[in-house]
């Protein structure tokens, strides 16, 4: 997981209840489910908990995985029960006593067995709330996602001794480090999903998923190893993705087959290959279940993922500074949630009071403040109106009454209009550094007020200096660009 990060951008979920119908819906988990209602004293189970091989097929028919199909190949239903079965004990769906505990003999092919119940977990699937699946829904993941960074079954094979018992050092085979890789691609699909306020919509190609995690982020054209390096974990990840998808983790469409297939002199397949059709190298997108269980896994971890919502029942100052960074989408939807829990004129009130302040993220909770201002309507008047004589509040106040279009606004004075440019060019630098609007903003000031900088540099703001050296910067007529660099300068001798 990127734990390096001090906080990602907030991800937009459903209700817990739809949530909850998706985590049931998962094929996965309503196979488990199935066969933990079919399963009773009669099914017989190895040492492990595993059915036994004689029960799979009836298992696969119970799942209506019996027969061989189109996309049912001979034994693929026996294995599909089998992983359901596991799903099923591993999430205490159903109950296995061990054998040496129940008394059990040993079956007649010499297995011991042990008596199968229905487990604790099996009744919340009708009876329970959505906070009590969902919990069940994150354990049949940690069962799939341990199934995902296991040795590949071919792997497997080569280790296997005289004895029968594996040869993990020759398997070359790191648990945690296979755990990591894929907990850093599912993190960093978890990012593109929930960048820019969670818009993405479309899947990912693998190829871009895979190098993500590494190509080194200065390296310009990659070198032969390393795109070896990245079609070996395109082709792993193939693999892990399409056991995750059946427990709605992911919509998957696997690598085209027709990609790897090979001439007899060892070339590519001469079937016609479009490398612009990159859904040919496989795409994957994150569910909003996966959303919701990738965050949750980052939680647990210690990595502050945000959800819109999380800040519903926080006071104001924990609201503006809490979506101080966020995408706008986001920011708006987390403040109607706040909102939608208040009356509008208290909201109002406290949402002024919080933006109050002369501290480094003061000027950018006045800039959330207004944007929530306007969310509230014309009920905020009466709160607005109370801060009219207000130096940090005044100027908003009268810029949201004029927007509102409300009658009898004061003139600001000649002060409150200077102060009222430093605030706002310093709340923009504060959320979005210095990009061509602010540009914009800073050379349409300059042009509005002649004499700009003789009056700003006496501005009693906390970050005048500061605001009159961007603006420095920012201008790009050079005589302007001075004057704003020497009244920086006066600014910092004054104080």
């Amino acid at each position: 997981m990127p734990g390096d990060r001090t906080s990602l951008p907030p991800v937009r979920l459903p209700s817990d209840a739809e949530l909850a119908r998706d985590a049931l819906a998962a094929p996965l988990l309503a196979r488990a489910v199935r066969l933990a209602r079919w399963a009773g004293p009669g099914t017989r189970v190895g040492a492990g908990g595993e059915l036994v091989d004689e029960q799979l097929p009836a298992a696969a028919e119970v799942l209506g995985l019996g027969e061989p199909g189109d996309d049912l190949e001979e034994g693929d239903g026996e294995a599909y029960a089998s992983e359901a079965w596991r799903v099923a004990v591993d999430t205490g769906l159903v109950a296995v006593e061990d054998p040496d505990d129940s008394g059990e003999e040993a079956s007649e092919a010499g297995e011991a067995t042990g008596s199968v119940t229905a487990g604790a977990q099996l009744g919340l699937i009708t009876s329970g709330a959505p906070q009590d699946i969902l919990p069940l829904w994150l354990e049949a993941l940690d069962v799939v996602f341990a199934d995902a960074t296991a040795p590949i079954l071919d792997d497997l094979a080569a280790v296997i001794g005289d004895d029968g018992e594996i040869d993990f050092e020759a398997l070359d085979w790191d648990p945690e480090a296979e755990a990591e890789f894929l907990e850093g691609v599912l993190g960093n699909l978890y990012l593109l999903t929930v960048a820019d306020g969670g818009a993405t919509e479309g899947p990912v190609p693998l190829p871009v998923l895979a190098a993500s995690m590494i190509v080194p982020d200065d390296m310009g054209e990659p070198t032969d190893d390393i795109l070896e390096q990245v079609s070996e974990a395109m082709m792993r990840l193939d693999d892990q993705f399409q056991l995750l998808e059946p427990i709605g983790l992911v919509t998957y469409t696997p690598v085209d087959e027709a990609l790897m297939v090979e001439d007899a002199e060892g070339a590519e397949s001469a079937l016609p290959v479009d490398e612009d059709d990159v859904s040919r190298y496989g795409m994957v997108r994150l569910t909003p279940l996966g959303l919701y269980g990738i965050r949750s896994r980052m939680l647990e971890a210690g990595v502050d993922a945000p959800a819109v919502g999380d800040l519903a029942d926080k006071d104001a100052r924990a609201l503006l500074d809490g979506v101080a960074h966020f995408p706008e989408l986001s920011a708006r939807a987390e403040t109607e949630q706040w909102l939608a829990r208040r009356a509008p004129v208290d909201a109002a009130r406290d949402l002024l009071a919080a933006a109050r302040g002369t501290d480094p993220g003061a000027p950018l909770r006045r800039l959330h403040c207004q944007q929530a201002l306007s969310l509230v309507g014309a009920e905020a008047e009466p709160a607005v109106r109370e801060v009219l004589d207000s130096p940090e509040l005044g100027g908003l106040a009268r810029v949201w009454l004029a927007e509102l279009g409300a009658g009898e606004v004061p003139a600001p004075p000649e002060s409150m209009i200077f102060w009222l440019a430093i605030d706002t060019i310093a709340a923009q630098l504060s959320a979005e550094g210095e990009p061509d609007e602010l540009q914009e903003l800073v050379e349409g000031l300059v042009g509005q007020h002649s004499g700009f900088f003789d009056a700003a540099w006496r501005v009693d703001h906390p970050a005048t200096a500061d605001v009159l050296e961007a603006m420095g910067r920012l201008h790009r007529d050079r005589g302007v660009s001075k004057e704003a660099r020497k009244a920086a300068f006066r600014a910092r001798s004054r104080v």
